[in-house]
């Protein structure tokens, strides 16, 4: 699908550029952003390496194992159909843990587990279960202690306080993650309510 979009955003630029006589700006763009897109993997690289060895220290010293644990009262709130020390329960704790440190791809390997396991116990094939569609909610808007990727992308961008954005990364995650949690539930009952 992504191939598609990516497809048609290229395909509709040459297009432009042609009906507009800017081929030439096209062109330029499309090789000072090939360079761009190369410039920033390499550099952010690095931080993802360096974070992905905190992440692996944190995991040793049992940092996320206990950030796991202090997530399990809450999550056996959201998830109330899912066995508490299950295999699926684990995964979504240890993703969310991840995600709270600010390891999005670190995140990424736990998420596709939980997911696989909600799918397993899923009575509906075909059907997003309650659980599955919380825990979308959860890892889409995840609250992040310490936002990495985001900070190293201001700090290159020449901001001289890449962490100010703390606090509002903050608030738009509560926000965002107690929109979708209620969004969640008002769609689960009218769902129910329905004939």
């Amino acid at each position: 699908m992504m191939s598609y979009l990516i497809g048609g955003m290229i395909l509709l630029a040459v297009v432009a550029g042609g009906i507009g006589d800017n081929m030439a700006e096209v062109s330029t763009a499309a090789m000072n952003g090939c360079g761009q897109a190369v410039q920033l993997v390499i550099s952010l690289t690095g931080t993802i390496c360096l974070w992905s060895g905190v992440m692996s220290i944190a995991e040793k010293s049992g940092l996320t194992a206990l950030l796991s644990r202090a997530f399990r009262p809450l999550n056996r709130l959201l998830f109330r159909e899912l066995d508490p020390d299950g295999a699926a329960m684990k995964a979504i704790n240890m993703n969310m843990a991840a995600n709270l440190l600010g390891l999005g791809n670190a995140a990424t390997p736990l998420g596709l587990a939980a997911m696989k396991e909600l799918d397993r116990q899923n009575r509906r094939p075909g059907t997003a279960s309650r659980a599955m569609v919380t825990f979308v909610v959860l890892n889409t808007a995840s609250l992040q202690l310490i936002p990495t990727t985001n900070a190293y992308l201001r700090l290159s961008a020449g901001s001289r306080e890449p962490m100010e954005i703390l606090p509002a990364v903050w608030l738009a995650s509560l926000v965002s993650i107690a929109v979708g949690v209620v969004m969640v539930w008002v769609l689960e009952r009218k769902g129910r309510d329905r004939p």
